[in-house]
């Protein structure tokens, strides 16, 4: 059933790259396996991934939590690190209201700006 479940995520993330990530600007903290939470700003969001600000490198297949404010951590596991920048996927896709509410709190007026 695990085998079954994963594989329906696997294909579930690969539709979801075939339409654009949302670009946004969003303050949290990132921890990687065995390492200290770290302030991160999230530069783009779907329901199955995220990219990140991440200065340390990480590595490919390594797992990691992102915090959001108001959320609780979401386990992901690193797809790629280049340039100080890190792409990850969700352990378990966002559902859709979860990923809605953040965009609406984020966008527009109201957006964080780190500058």
């Amino acid at each position: 059933m695990t085998y079954q479940t994963r594989d329906r995520y696997s294909l579930a993330a690969q539709e979801d790259r075939s339409a654009p990530r949302t670009k946004i600007t969003i303050p949290g903290q990132l921890r990687a396996s065995g390492g200290r939470a770290f302030q991160t700003v999230i530069h783009d969001l779907s329901m199955s991934g995220f990219s990140a600000a991440a200065i340390n490198r990480m590595h490919e297949g390594q797992l990691c939590w992102l915090t959001l404010p108001g959320l609780e951590s979401l386990q992901a596991q690193v797809v790629w690190w280049e340039n100080c920048m890190v792409g990850c996927a969700f352990s378990e896709l966002l559902s859709p209201i979860v990923h809605d509410n953040i965009l609406a709190r984020y966008s527009g007026a109201s957006a964080y700006r780190p500058y």
